[in-house]
């Protein structure tokens, strides 16, 4: 006999579980089928927490090692204990995820073990079929959330065998820092890690098939961010394809490199030699097992399709998160795109007044040594849809609290509409760039226009006057340039 529930929420990642609390809050009952020994999901478990920890110790080995120019005496050589990063990184986890668990019981939220199968068939009950032990089926009397997610993915010629040639998942366990490191691919994932293993100590190189590094960035982010990993010592490869990679056998006691053959830009063929390689090319969709078109789920290269409210081609089947496309290229796989989904899909569900998110107003934000915060239209975008733009840029190294700091790198740019004075798109890089993207992503929501966040008085000394600044810049007026 089936368990009976509102609302079945298949996956407890950040889109998951922030659906089962927001359904929860508008009553209905809700049950979270998840595998994994913890909540959370990759977010929480293996992406964004863990390896911002990872970047916030890169960071504070970065001011060690500073220390004389800071005044701190005393510090002596400064090093890094990869057992003690782990353990605070894992510390760290496992109190979000104890946080989970603790909101699941105050919201009465059932955490269903197990993994789960969609048992529902067109015009008969909404199931899942929950395996672990014992199976047991849960009933669905509105809707199921699918939310299972994605997971890291490889490329043509590349066998992950996750010892040397691994993906993030295992990078971010790493208890020895490489003498060396080849990552494929510039993404956020690729950037993050060459920032953590860089600082740590390691050689790095990024080998990158597109002809700049993250390329979903606006040009001049890309140009900035490749300009400083090289003043690091990261080295950079552009316009590189990747057409195979070998762990070797090494010789006793010695470690086992990874050769990687690439064609470079300039038409050569290369073989590089790196302790590991990481994979960071991109993650697909987790639907194995789930049984999605077997009951009528209409899917796209693997992910589900769904409209703008997150209902799929199945009546009481929604989907939010990576496992998602809306018929459309583009779709972000972040965690907070997920938990606003989740939100729109469990309100939609609750039958209280939501509406569509506006993917134009999603921010980016990557957390590499200088970090990056973009949202709204690149220049190049705002101009292929037609737009009459106007640019504005302003560089952090002119500023107090930038200097204060000894952080001077990046810069603020904004993007307008030349007729209406809106601000299309805010794109940065620099100290605080991943906080301070959060005013830009206001001021789209609210269809500011430059005007606007000229008259908007920002506090000195801080980095936010970058943004003022170029608010100034956009109409030729910026004060301190």
């Amino acid at each position: 006999m089936a368990n009976e529930y509102d609302v079945v929420v298949i996956g407890a990642g950040t889109g998951g579980y922030v659906a089962a609390i927001r359904a929860a809050q508008l009553g209905l009952k809700v049950a979270v089928v998840e595998k994994q020994k913890a909540l959370g999901g990759t977010c929480l478990l293996w992406g964004c927490i863990p390896t911002k920890a990872l970047l916030e110790h890169a960071h504070a080995l970065k001011v060690v090692q500073h220390a004389k120019e800071w005044g701190v005496t005393g510090a002596g050589p400064a090093g890094i204990d990869m057992n003690q990063v782990q353990t605070r990184k894992d510390r760290i986890v496992t109190g979000l995820t104890k946080g989970v668990e603790f909101l699941f019981k105050k919201n009465k939220i059932d955490w269903i073990k197990g993994t789960a199968r969609l048992a529902a068939r067109a015009g008969g009950p909404l199931d899942v079929d929950v395996f672990e032990g014992e199976k047991q089926t849960l009933r669905a009397r509105k809707e199921i959330i699918v939310a299972t997610g994605s997971a890291p993915r490889s490329v043509p010629g590349i066998t992950i065998d996750r010892k040397r040639i691994i993906t993030s998942d295992e990078a971010i366990g790493l208890r020895d820092v490489p003498k060396t490191m080849a990552i494929l691919g510039s993404g956020a994932v690729g950037v993050e890690f060459a920032s953590i293993f860089r600082r740590f100590g390691s050689d790095v190189t990024i080998l990158e098939l597109l002809p700049r590094i993250v390329p979903v960035e606006d040009e001049a982010v890309s140009a900035e961010l490749e300009k400083s990993f090289r003043k690091q010592g990261i080295t950079v490869h552009t316009s590189a394809k990747v057409t195979g990679a070998k762990a070797g056998p090494g010789d006793a006691g010695d470690v086992a490199p990874v050769s990687i053959v690439a064609q470079l830009a300039d038409g050569s063929t290369q073989t590089l030699n790196a302790e590991y390689l990481l994979v960071a090319t991109g993650r697909g969709p987790v639907t194995t097992g789930l049984d999605a078109e077997r009951v009528g789920l209409h899917m796209e290269k693997g992910y589900i399709k769904v409209d703008a409210l997150y209902r799929t081609s199945v009546p009481g089947i929604s989907a939010i998160g990576d496992v998602i496309t809306l018929g459309k290229p583009g779709h972000p796989q972040l965690a907070h795109v997920s938990s606003a989904e989740g939100i729109v899909a469990a309100e939609r569900i609750a039958g209280v007044e939501t509406r569509p998110i506006n993917y134009d107003h999603v921010p980016g934000c990557t957390y590499c040594d200088p970090e990056i915060g973009s949202v709204g239209l690149t220049e190049r975008a705002a101009r292929e849809r037609g737009f009459d733009v106007r640019v504005g840029t302003f560089p952090f190294g002119v500023l107090g609290r930038a200097k204060m700091a000894g952080e001077t790198d990046g810069f603020v740019k904004i993007v307008a509409d030349k007729k209406y004075d809106e601000v299309l798109g805010v794109h940065m890089i620099g100290l605080r760039s991943t906080e301070l993207i959060a005013e830009a992503t206001l001021a789209l929501q609210l269809e500011c226009t430059v005007e606007e966040l000229i008259r908007t008085i920002h506090a000195h000394p801080t980095m936010a006057e970058a943004v003022a600044e170029a608010a100034h810049a956009v109409h030729g007026s910026a004060i301190h340039m």
